[in-house]
């Protein structure tokens, strides 16, 4: 098989369609256009999702269109089971959550979330916790500490 042999199979390419080149065409007086108003004229129609007027859809539903919460609080998140990495009794800041590399970046607050397991007793200090985390850190004869 060769690139300058290769064609479309039969029925797969259509010929242009030729409007207004007389009535003998079937296309000719209206052009397929139908008779008067704004889709028959050039430059004629609506602009996307326009609704006669009516409030369209998308004006209606926010969130669909990409609502953005500017309030919302964007956490640097951490699993207690990535925790093992620090030896029993020590420290846990979000200093040393960034210096180990469980966190990207100290510009966002840091929640302790409960999944995976600590097998350790750790200090740990954060924004926020969840019940499960608290819950596995306290059993684990850890600390929990809300900076």
């Amino acid at each position: 098989m060769e690139q300058h042999k290769l064609k479309p199979s039969a029925g797969a390419k259509h010929k242009r369609k030729r409007v207004g080149r007389g009535d003998g065409s079937g296309h000719g007086t209206y052009s397929g256009r139908g008779c008067k108003g704004q889709k028959s004229r050039a430059g004629g129609g609506v602009r996307l999702g326009f609704e006669g007027g009516q409030l369209p859809l998308i004006k209606r539903l926010p969130r669909k269109r990409g609502f953005v919460n500017i309030f919302r609080a964007e956490y640097s998140i951490v699993n207690v089971g990535e925790l093992k990495v620090f030896p029993p009794n020590a420290d846990v800041t979000p200093k040393e959550l960034l210096e180990v590399g469980l966190i990207k970046s100290s510009k966002h607050p840091v929640k302790i979330l409960g999944d995976g397991e600590i097998d350790r007793p750790l200090v740990i200090k954060a924004n926020k916790f969840s019940a499960a985390a608290e819950k596995k850190i306290v059993a684990a004869g850890g600390r929990v500490e809300s900076i």
